[in-house]
């Protein structure tokens, strides 16, 4: 089945961005309430009401603006913190007494909101850089810097590097995670090519190889080059599984990119008798042994399960000889179905597996186990030198139509 790659985007920012803007319209709010129920202690009571029209206009009209880290461009930083820091400043205007104690300047806490644009946007530099603006414009506000006043600055201060920080890392996470998400699903992608290639090419080069050597003459030369070429694509598919490469990655800010593979065409799901796929395989060598019932798994699992089988009695023909006998046996229980493939043959001596990894040699690694965890089963393998061989797979139904 012919598979392409759809890229999805997501974002652990974007619940930053939603609920700054909420923040927003809701300290726009208590800015207004403030004024209204301390309205009797303005001497210029229409200043404070032509800011505040002002800034709910300006708070209402941007709010598209602090949707999402696109939107949110400098320029608009720079005008929202204009806003704020002109709010502190004109206080005084407003209220004569503002001045002689430390009551609440004109934007109040919706200042905060402008800082953490910042943070969210630009990271722990920028909200240094625009904290520290607004530190400034509450000490010339006050006239003069008192504890509570440097107990305030210092908190937004802090507070919006913080955050500036935390942003950073999220960041920074997000990119090694999409980096460790493409090398999976490129990974996945050769070993699923390299399974196909060890059950056509590799097998057909390696038949013609010990049937040419048997013959002779001409087709001696003819198996000695299948014998090459079939090393030279066995290293091939070795290292492009040891080395796999990333796919492109995308690094805007607040967002990182998930490959996932999808079908050209979607797998059909109907349920499928395993029996009847494994019916072929036996034989006067090979002795099938199933359940009276039939044993159902979505098709794709089923397939790849049939061809997992394939591919174990393909090596007890190839190492355990002609004259070996296989057995092949299916369980059906409720929440897996369990086949066993047995031979007599001389068994595996041990470190072989291993030794064959090495050498590209990768049939019970891709074509069997490959297969079985893709389906989120697994591959047994048993093998004592001398006494056959006995590879078992196990497929979990719950996990078994997700492939």
């Amino acid at each position: 089945m012919a598979k392409r790659e759809r890229v999805v985007r997501m974002s652990v920012e974007q619940p930053l961005w939603r609920a700054l803007t909420g923040y927003r319209v809701l300290t726009m709010v208590y800015a207004v309430l403030l004024v209204a129920f301390g309205r009797d202690r303005y001497e210029r009571p229409w200043i404070a009401v032509v800011y505040l029209t002002v800034l709910c206009c300006w708070t209402l009209a941007t709010l598209p603006k602090v949707a999402n880290a696109a939107s949110c461009t400098k320029r608009f930083l720079g005008a929202d913190l204009t806003v704020a820091l002109v709010g502190i400043l004109l206080t005084p205007l407003a209220d004569a007494q503002a001045q002689s104690f430390d009551g609440p300047t004109l934007p109040s806490i919706w200042t905060a909101g402008s800082v953490l644009a910042y943070a969210i946007k630009g990271g722990w530099r920028w909200a240094g850089v625009a904290s520290s603006l607004v530190a400034v414009a509450n000490i010339v506000e006050r006239g003069h810097p008192s504890r509570d006043t440097f107990h305030n600055v210092l908190l937004v201060w802090v507070a919006s590097i913080a955050i500036g920080y935390v942003v950073e890392v999220a960041r920074a996470s997000e990119r090694t995670l999409a980096r460790a998400l493409e090398i999976e699903a490129a990974t996945r992608e050769r070993e699923r090519l390299a399974r196909d290639i060890h059950d056509s090419v590799l097998q057909v080069l390696a038949m013609v190889q010990r049937r040419g050597t048997a013959l002779g003459g001409e087709a001696a030369e003819l198996g000695r080059m299948a014998g090459e070429q079939e090393v030279a694509l066995r290293t091939l598919v070795a290292g492009g599984l040891t080395r796999p490469s990333l796919v492109s990655e995308d690094e805007s800010e607040g967002a990182f990119v998930r490959v996932v593979e999808v079908d050209d065409e979607p797998d059909d799901d109907t349920p499928v008798d395993v029996r009847v796929l494994l019916a072929p395989r036996a034989g006067s060598r090979v002795t099938l042994s199933e359940p009276g019932a039939p044993v159902l798994l979505p098709q794709p699992a089923a397939r790849e399960l049939a061809t997992a089988v394939g591919a174990a009695l393909d090596n007890v023909r190839v190492h355990a000889g002609e004259d070996a006998h296989a057995w092949v046996l299916i369980e059906d229980w409720p929440d897996e179905v369990v086949v066993t493939v047995r031979d007599d043959g001389p068994g595996i001596p041990e470190g072989r597996l291993a030794e064959a990894w090495g050498e590209g040699r990768m049939g019970v690694a891709l074509s069997i186990r490959g297969r079985l965890r893709d389906l989120g089963g697994s591959a047994e393998l048993i093998s004592v030198p001398g006494q056959g061989t006995e590879v078992e797979l196990k497929v979990p139904r719950g996990k078994a139509g997700e492939k």
